[in-house]
């Protein structure tokens, strides 16, 4: 019996495969022998996938409908340019200010194919046959992937309430974060040519005050984040501006060597004086407390000595 017509192109890409894997005896011929095996069975697969999509298969091989493919299609699109903004974002630290609107997108597809829109059967059977059809269920397994990825990273605090971009404190965060390296970049330029390496005084010097504000604004958000900020969710801070800070930090302290604004400094200063004071203050009292003392303590023997002598006197008088 003749195979169908519609199999005769995926035999033929089959056996052209098989023909060519036996047909270059001996080693010199190992990596010619693959190549064009491999090829051929690409070719066969494309040839399975067109069939596959469309209806030369004859019996009860399931099969999406129109709809059900569209979803399917829109949601692997999705996931590839959420994938890829990811990675290239990845370093320095942008997946919250560069991928929140991927991510939107994402779960906007996810939530077409996940819920039944209206009360149609077809929206139904698009659910149970790409959601959990088989054992991998790779489109939720994609879904979960993305949702812990993009929770790890905190990106709800850097967004605000509706996630439709960034919130007023992240902008001025990051603001002030272009700023100093600015300043950095601008200093540094014009120490190479006039100073030494590794003498960074002027950084030190005219990025103080700029430094010093990016830091407070930090600290200041990680408080209202410990309350409750602007995205009302009470965690880290987002990845983004975590990484920026590290970075700035790490290019002022140990980079540049400038040391950390304090404003702290005049009261540590004086609590530290006092308490290293106490323990002379502590001796000196003891001493004069003991000198006092035994001046009491001898003067009765003198009184005493004296009357002794005078009776002694009267005695022999």
């Amino acid at each position: 019996m003749a195979p169908p017509r519609c199999l005769s192109p995926l035999l033929s890409a089959l056996a052209l495969a098989l023909a060519l894997a036996v047909r270059f005896p001996g080693p010199a011929a190992v990596g010619a022998r693959r190549a064009l095996a491999l090829e051929a069975l690409v070719e066969a697969e494309e040839l399975a996938e067109e069939l596959w999509w469309g209806a030369g298969l004859p019996g009860d091989l399931p099969e999406l409908e129109p709809e059900c493919r569209r979803l399917l299609a829109a949601f692997a699109e999705g996931s590839a340019a959420l994938t890829g903004c990811l990675g290239r974002r990845a370093r320095p630290v942008r997946l919250c200010q560069a991928c929140h609107r991927h991510y939107r997108r994402l779960l906007a597809h996810y939530g077409d194919i996940a819920r039944a829109v209206g009360n149609s059967s077809e929206s139904h059977n698009c659910a149970k046959s790409i959601l959990t059809s088989d054992r991998l269920q790779i489109v939720v397994t994609l879904s979960e992937f993305f949702n812990e990825t993009w929770e790890a990273a905190n990106c709800a605090n850097c967004l605000k309430n509706n996630s439709e971009g960034l919130s007023n404190s992240t902008v001025e965060f990051l603001d002030l974060f272009n700023k100093s390296l600015t300043c950095f970049e601008h200093n540094l330029q014009g120490q190479t040519v006039y100073l030494p390496p590794n003498n960074y005084t002027e950084v030190c010097k005219n990025c103080n005050e700029t430094y010093k504000m990016l830091n407070d604004l930090y600290n200041n958000l990680q408080r209202m984040n410990r309350q409750g900020g602007e995205s009302g969710h009470s965690a880290h801070l987002c990845i983004d501006v975590e990484d920026a800070m590290n970075i700035t930090r790490k290019l002022w302290s140990r980079a540049f060597n400038c040391s950390v604004p304090c404003s702290d400094t005049v009261p540590v200063i004086a609590v530290s004086s006092f308490i290293l004071f106490l323990p002379i203050v502590f001796y000196l009292s003891s001493f004069l407390h003991s000198k006092q003392k035994k001046r009491i303590l001898i003067l009765p023997k003198r009184i005493q000595s004296n009357a002794s002598l005078v009776n002694i006197q009267e005695k022999y008088s």
